[in-house]
Formats: structure tokens, C-alpha cells, sequence
């Protein structure tokens, strides 16, 4: 393909796309603010920075990335207001969904989503980064933009050729039996995430939860954030504080319809940075 030229791109207001909440909010652990406060990131391949201008946000890269790599990735063709006005969950979801709004769910590739999960177990956000940027960097591909390296994600295929102990420089611990596990069961065929995609999510929420190491937090963020199976609902520490403190004891996630990940990520975004309050 002939090389083309690096344009910027508009794609919403802060309203639309917030790349601080979005970027932030625990879903992606590959995009990185710089000193003036523009994210770079790497998706399938390929490397883009998001800019804000005031009120207005912008994508650097090719009108080809764009329109093949990143229109799908940052979900650009769904209505996120619609969905968020729409919700019907109470006066503190109604709050939640109004603090977090800019968040978009990252349409990620499916086998980095899960892996990435698979990482995140019992770990904080710096040290999955740090672990995912090394997994990277040792296995998989250069890629050059805007006078930046940045290394692509390497394929199941590349990590299943591996051995437990090979993973040992990335320094994830028991996970790196569990990264091994979960590449050769994609390999082997064991693991069809693109069936899981597009099976319905108790179906999928099954398929992942019989590979070793994979739980049902890792299994319904892969869910919600590799699969697209947007009802996926994932509950940690703090989903479970604001459950507690702000639902029914009875609160079924399924109350929420087909978009009830995305109400779960204005509660979670709300509730981790303190309900609003500075």
C-alpha cells in the first residue's frame, strides 16, 4: 500500500469522545498521555495520537487507519448519547452516566483483550502497562510514527510458541502460565474468540471461563472489551463498594440491557475518582 499522508481528523467534542475518561478509565492499558496532554496508542498494528483542542477532539494518523483501524476501534458510529439518556437505573446511574460522559468502549482486538486481562489479575493499572509495554517490546513488531517507536501486540501464534519460563523478563509472575495457556488454547483451536463474538454473551462468558486463569472479572472484561458484548457487566472492588452502597441488594446488571457495560463504566469511572469530588 502507498504510503499516505498523516492528516488530522476530527472526531467529536469532549462530550463525544473523552480521551482522558476514555483513555483512563481501566478499559486499555496501551494509550499514554505525553507532556502537553495528548494520548498516543497502538491498535492493531498500527500507532495514533489523540489531541484535544478545547472542546473539540482530533485523531493524527492516515485517512486509511482512520477509516479501517480507528473509526471501528473508538466505536465512532454508535450513539453514545442516545444510550446514556436512555438509561433507566435510578438517580445515582443517572449521575454516574452524566459525570462519565465522553466515555467511549474500545472496540479492541480480541486476543489482546483477553491477554491484557489475563494480566491485569490482582495487579494495579502502572504495572499492567509496564508488564503489556514488555510483553510487547520482546515479541512484537517495530512500528514507526510521528518519530516514535512503538511496538505492535504480539499474536497468539508468537506467544504460544513460548515456554512459561520464557516470559519471566516481563515479570508477571504466576500469569505468565496463564498468558502460555490461553495462546496455545487459540492456537490449538480449543478457544475461538471470534465464535465466543459472535455467540451470546452466557455462551461466551463459558467459553472463557474454561481456559486456566481466567475468572469471571477477566472473562466479562474480555467480554465487554474484546468480544463487543456490551452487556457484559465486569465487578471488582469498586463496582462491588457501589453496588453495595448505591443499588438493591437484589440488582441484576441484566436490568440494564444491552448496554449495561457501558452504565458499568460511568459507575466504576465515578466511584474511582471519588463520586465527582475534587
Amino acid at each position: 500500500m502507498q504510503e499516505q499522508e498523516i492528516k488530522k481528523i476530527y472526531l467529536g467534542t469532549l462530550r463525544e469522545i473523552d480521551p482522558i475518561k476514555t483513555f483512563e478509565c481501566g478499559q486499555c492499558f496501551r494509550w499514554n498521555a505525553d507532556e502537553k496532554g495528548d494520548y498516543w496508542g497502538v491498535a492493531r498494528g498500527r500507532a495514533a495520537k489523540v489531541v484535544t483542542e478545547g472542546e473539540e477532539v482530533y485523531i493524527i494518523t492516515t485517512q486509511y487507519d482512520y477509516d479501517h483501524i480507528w473509526k471501528q476501534y473508538l466505536d465512532m458510529d454508535r450513539d453514545y448519547e442516545s444510550i446514556r439518556l436512555g438509561f433507566d437505573g435510578g438517580e445515582y446511574l443517572t449521575k454516574c452516566a452524566e459525570f462519565g460522559a465522553g466515555i467511549r468502549i474500545l472496540q479492541q482486538e480480541r486476543w489482546e483483550a483477553l491477554c491484557s486481562f489475563i494480566i491485569s489479575q490482582c495487579n494495579n493499572i502502572p504495572r499492567i502497562k509496564g508488564i503489556v509495554e514488555k510483553l510487547c517490546l520482546g515479541w512484537g513488531e517495530k512500528i514507526e510514527f510521528e518519530g516514535r517507536e512503538f511496538y505492535s501486540f504480539p499474536s497468539p501464534e508468537t506467544i504460544a510458541a513460548l515456554e512459561t519460563e520464557d516470559l519471566a523478563p516481563i515479570r508477571s509472575g504466576y500469569r505468565a502460565e496463564y498468558i502460555v495457556t490461553a495462546a496455545k488454547a487459540i492456537v490449538s483451536g480449543n478457544l475461538d474468540l471470534e465464535a465466543l463474538a459472535a455467540a451470546n454473551a452466557d455462551a461466551a462468558l463459558k467459553g472463557l471461563l474454561s481456559i486456566k486463569g481466567v475468572g469471571v472479572k477477566v472473562a466479562n472484561c474480555a467480554l465487554l472489551f474484546g468480544l463487543g458484548h456490551m452487556e457484559a457487566f465486569p465487578i471488582d472492588v469498586w463496582m462491588k463498594r457501589a453496588l453495595k452502597e448505591h443499588f438493591a441488594p437484589d440488582f441484576d446488571p441484566k436490568s440494564l440491557g444491552e448496554y449495561a457495560g457501558l452504565a458499568q463504566q460511568y459507575i466504576f469511572y465515578y466511584a474511582r475518582s471519588g463520586g465527582g469530588e475534587t
